[in-house]
């Protein structure tokens, strides 16, 4: 077992594709050692159903999901993060909350796959190639000896798990 289980809240502008998908994977890989939160700066309200289909289509957790604000993360009483990623390029580039703690921060820009147009097959492709390069990037950060790496060695790393494959124009780092 872990000395302790790390907060990780994922940010996008909708709160209703890519932060979803990273929230369900990091909880499943990483349980036991990780707890994994979404949020929006601007959250549609509902989560994506191709989302929810992806996820489940890949053995991950599909149901639970809402779509929130940030801003429930950001207010007393709301758990402590130690790391923040913004999986949307609009996200990383806002004005976000001051966060209790100072969590650790990077950019992790996917495109959104919410944002394909095309047949039915198309748009759930766009998806499930999301959640693969979202899903490399945790795999990525839960290979990181977290206890034992400073401060600035760790964020180098987040950095560059950030601009692995698929990523998104390069957004400003979180």
């Amino acid at each position: 077992m872990p000395d302790r289980i790390y907060n990780v809240l994922f940010l996008c502008t909708g709160n209703s594709a890519r932060s979803i998908l990273a929230e369900s994977i990091l909880n499943a890989e990483g349980k036991g050692s990780f707890a994994a939160y979404s949020a929006g700066s601007y959250p549609k309200g509902t989560v994506h159903p191709l989302a929810l289909k992806v996820l489940g289509a890949l053995g991950y957790p599909s149901t639970g999901f809402n779509s929130k604000s940030w801003d429930v993360f950001a207010i007393d009483g709301a758990p402590q993060m130690d790391f923040i990623f913004t999986v949307c390029d609009n996200a990383a580039g806002e004005s976000c909350p001051v966060w209790i703690g100072h969590p650790m921060t990077a950019h992790w820009g996917v495109e959104d796959p919410a944002a394909v147009e095309g047949s039915d097959f198309e748009k759930e492709r766009a998806f499930s190639q999301a959640a693969r390069f979202l899903k490399n990037r945790i795999m990525a950060f839960l290979s990181l000896p977290h206890s034992s790496l400073d401060r600035l060695a760790m964020q180098t790393h987040l950095r560059t798990i950030g601009s692995m494959e698929g990523a998104s124009i390069a957004g400003p780092k979180a």
